[in-house]
């Protein structure tokens, strides 16, 4: 009710002379670009425009052969790697038990126990190196497993499929745009004014807020004031929040703004 009639109260409002009438476009604050970090082909796709997927639902998949011989590599290098350490490791620990045994002997010659101390430190310079090539090959693994992840691709977060340039079948390169998705919970209203009533406008000021197309009104407020990037315009950009509460608003719908004047 309270909602109700702040919002007649600014339509009378609005009959004054003196309001400034923008017009603008209703955006969406949550848009999410997803490309390929790969280059690969197309195996399946899950999801076609207009589509609403949440948050971890697959998008599509890339086909996985020439990453699945390149996982298998990766993954038998770690585990060679690591029946290598462990055959390093027994060795020492062979050579240290026969050394303390030597040390025992009172008349066993030094040459012996000096002989035994080298292949000692030898082994252990080879246990040290195989136990790099163990941590060299849990990156490649890792590495692999992290590529794995990549080839199903899945929505960073809930929203409507408003773009898909991809089907089964396509060749996508590193960075190529593959499918767009919006929020269509988030959504904004971008308004352009000139430079001549910034001194009207501020931050959290309260608009009238109209939606023709659906006869949809509402009251919204000014929750960011930003410099156009072209100043050859003089034109500063607005951006209005607003409440669409159930109400079948969509990114791209035209909306009227209305600013109470303070004359």
């Amino acid at each position: 009710m309270k909602i109700l009639l702040t919002v007649t109260f600014l339509l009378i409002l609005s009959l004054e002379a003196s309001d400034i009438r923008l017009t603008g476009t209703v955006i969406s604050d949550g848009q999410k670009m997803i490309g390929s970090r790969y280059m690969g082909y197309i195996k399946k796709v899950f999801v076609k425009l207009g589509d609403k997927v949440e948050r971890e639902d697959e998008l599509y998949e890339m086909e996985s052969a020439e990453f699945d011989i390149m996982k298998s590599q990766a993954d038998l290098m770690l585990e060679q790697s690591k029946i290598v350490v462990e055959f390093w490791r027994k060795r020492l620990q062979n050579i240290n038990k026969r050394k303390e045994r030597l040390q025992n002997k009172s008349n066993m010659p030094m040459m012996d126990i000096d002989d035994m101390e080298a292949q000692a430190e030898n082994v252990s310079g080879m246990l040290d190196s195989a136990q790099v090539m163990v941590e060299q090959a849990s990156i490649k693994a890792k590495q692999m497993a992290t590529i794995f992840n990549y080839l199903k691709m899945k929505a960073p977060s809930a929203g409507v499929v408003v773009q898909k340039n991809i089907k089964v079948g396509d060749m996508v390169m590193p960075g190529m745009l593959t499918i767009m998705l919006v929020d269509t919970e988030s959504l904004e209203i971008d308004v352009s004014v000139s430079e001549g009533i910034i001194g009207k406008i501020r931050e959290k000021q309260k608009v009238l807020v109209e939606i023709p197309s659906i006869n949809y009104k509402t009251v919204g407020m000014i929750h960011a004031i930003i410099p156009d990037a072209n100043p050859m315009t003089h034109k500063i950009k607005l951006r209005i929040s607003f409440d669409k509460g159930d109400s079948n608003v969509f990114p791209g719908m035209y909306a009227k703004v209305t600013i109470q004047s303070d004359d």
